[in-house]
């Protein structure tokens, strides 16, 4: 039988616990618990939001039970229209498959690998026929599904909404179905998700899984939750020197909620710099090493204080008489097209030389750019050199 302090650590950062007395019941029976966890793999890289409900499917594997990684190559054909007002692209299975690699690479910083179940949706959803799907679609009414938060405001606003969309809950719930999961994880957002899995299961004569979301931790602004569309975040494949200038930059209002959510722990007490520091320390060493720790926060306080990383990289001066600023940007790997460089530029975060660029037309002759530091946002630095 579990202890009650080992129970308490599951209920840790918990949100949701449905129904409760039930999750109870089944972590002090001392049965091995099959607890699933879905990702759709539609970005090849993931985010310490997603951290957090990592670190709680390590904490029930911590607890000797199966930690069930059901990876939706199936459904991310699809996407989860949870929280979007709009249709997600559709992703080649190709891109599905890379992302599902680094995905795994990186849950694995978390989870303990051998001790990990990772199964692919594919594996049951793709054989279902169109007699299988129509028996799965009884399971629930148009009226349910369009009780989401989602589909609701879409719905009132006249916006589309594809079927394939509304067969997303019952996919996911179906998932459960197939791994026979006791109980599923998820954040705050997916609780609708993570209730149709107890309707669906029960609906295939299988006892309901319980259902336990943790927080959505709030990005790097402070205010949204974390998010790549929103750009306020961190990501897990991240080098350590982003990990930690970016960890740096959280407003201090937020720090109780990152010691608990990703250390589960208090803040220490000491100055807010102080914290964000060791912080930043805490998540570095995780994600990429003891040996990362030192370089990663050195180079934050060069970049602090103006001064140029030793390790800045060369960028070769074109052959030409004049370089203009927004090509030097892009040669140099700071921005993905011209587009993005002038809008850095407008935003204040390019400096040639410490000084703010304001004229995003600015050319200038490339001898007088040799040697020039060229600078893009806090962390990102380049020495201008011409052709040997």
């Amino acid at each position: 039988m579990m202890s009650e302090a080992k129970i308490d650590q599951i209920y840790t950062n918990a949100v949701d616990m449905i129904p409760r007395e039930e999750l109870q019941r089944r972590l002090e029976g001392g049965a091995t618990l099959r607890v699933k966890l879905g990702i759709d793999p539609t970005a090849p890289d993931i985010h310490l939001g997603f951290v957090v409900v990592l670190r709680k499917l390590r904490q029930f594997q911590d607890l000797g039970h199966t930690a069930v990684l059901v990876i939706g190559d199936y459904t991310a054909r699809v996407g989860d229209p949870s929280g979007r007002d709009e249709t997600r692209p559709i992703l080649l299975p190709e891109k599905i498959e890379e992302n599902t690699e680094t995905y795994l690479e990186q849950a694995y910083l978390i989870l303990k690998e051998e001790h990990t179940e990772v199964r692919r949706n594919s594996e049951w959803l793709a054989p279902l026929t169109m007699a299988d799907l129509i028996e799965l679609s009884r399971a629930t009414t148009v009226a349910r599904i369009l009780e989401r938060d989602d589909f609701s405001k879409r719905f009132r606003g006249g916006d589309p909404i594809t079927l394939t969309e509304l067969l997303y809950p019952l996919m996911q719930a179906y998932d459960s179905v197939a791994v026979d999961a006791d109980v599923e994880l998820g954040g705050t957002d997916q609780l609708y998700n993570l209730l149709m899995g107890r309707q669906i299961m029960e609906y295939y004569g299988k006892a309901p899984q319980c259902v336990l979301t943790t927080p959505l931790l709030v990005g790097t602004d402070g205010t949204k939750k974390m998010s790549k569309s929103l750009g306020n975040y961190v990501g897990v494949a991240e080098s350590s020197r982003e990990v930690f200038g970016k960890v740096m930059s959280i407003p201090d209002k937020a720090m109780s909620d990152y010691y608990s959510l990703l250390l589960d722990r208090s803040p220490p007490a000491a100055e807010p710099v102080e914290q964000k520091r060791e912080l930043a320390r805490s998540l570095v060493r995780t994600l990429h090493g003891e040996s990362s720790v030192a370089n990663a926060e050195k180079h934050f306080d060069a970049v602090v204080r103006r001064e140029v990383p030793e390790d800045a990289p060369e960028i070769l001066l074109p052959p030409r008489d004049e370089a203009w600023i927004v090509d030097l940007i892009t040669n140099a790997g700071f921005a993905n097209t011209n587009g993005e460089a002038r809008r850095f530029i407008r935003g204040g975060a390019v400096r040639l030389d410490g000084e703010v660029v304001e004229d995003e037309r600015l050319s200038l002759p490339v001898e007088a750019l040799t040697g020039s530091v060229l600078q893009v946002g806090k962390r990102r630095y380049a020495r201008l050199v011409t052709p040997a």
